[in-house]
């Protein structure tokens, strides 16, 4: 059995054990409107010349705020994960054990693409418990080198939270997607679950929110690239110098 507290994706789990969350990223993609100015990558905050801790964290800390805002008030919409170019999830490996997909409803492409649809769909509670979680961690995280994460790359101030947060989103998210589940009863995923032998809806809402916290991260480090392209946009005077001297 998979171990769940990780937030690592399960399907990559011992790929991933102790990696950066750059690889996740890279295997992802990047945005269409990003194609054009670089890869987005979420890379660890190595020191860099001329950054250090003399910044103020205010720009930093402003900056997972916004981003983390965009994500959710994204991802809080009914088809957020499956309408976003990073955050969509894909069929989690529960069901795609070997052998489960060629016998029985999941040997059906239709039938899986709804699968896959409908997990996007239960996905929402999750992200809506997460939110939350996530801005108020932004108020007390640790920000050792402000300038360093300002200098940093696309998504400096994402990995940097994301490491702050560790599972605690994945925790966060399985009651919420298990009582979802329960009380939707959609035909599709008790089909799937009832193909799986031994498989529960907690089993599900465990292998949901594990791609979930990915998805929710891909989100924000997307946001995040995004205003630093143009932090104008933002209308935070704050920030808009912070990002532009850095």
């Amino acid at each position: 059995m998979v171990s769940w507290g990780t937030g690592d994706n399960s399907a990559v789990a011992a790929e991933n054990d102790g990696a950066d969350i750059g690889a996740d990223w890279s295997r992802r993609g990047v945005l269409m409107g990003l194609l054009a100015t670089g890869v987005m990558m979420l890379p660890g905050c190595s020191t860099l010349a001329g950054s250090g801790s003399s910044a103020s964290a205010d720009p930093v800390r402003r900056l997972m705020r916004t981003s983390s805002e965009r994500a959710f008030a994204w991802l809080g919409q009914p088809e957020g994960f499956w309408t976003s170019p990073v955050a969509r999830i894909p069929m989690p490996v529960l069901f795609g054990r070997p052998g489960k997909t060629t016998t029985g409803v999941l040997k059906s492409k239709a039938f899986r693409d709804k699968l896959q649809y409908q997990l996007n769909l239960f996905a929402t509670p999750g992200a809506r418990a997460a939110g939350p979680l996530v801005l108020k961690t932004v108020q007390s995280v640790a920000i050792p080198n402000p300038g360093e994460v300002l200098t940093g790359g696309n998504t400096a101030a994402t990995t940097l939270l994301r490491r702050a947060m560790g599972p605690a989103l994945v925790n966060a998210m399985i009651p919420e997607i298990e009582r979802a589940i329960s009380e939707a009863q959609d035909t599709t995923l008790n089909q799937a679950i009832a193909a799986l032998k031994g498989v529960t809806v907690q089993d599900t809402a465990h292998a949901l929110a594990l791609d979930a916290d990915n998805g929710i991260w891909y989100e924000i480090g997307a946001a995040e690239a995004a205003i630093r392209q143009d932090p104008t946009e933002t209308g935070d005077a704050v920030l808009i110098g912070a990002l532009k001297k850095g």
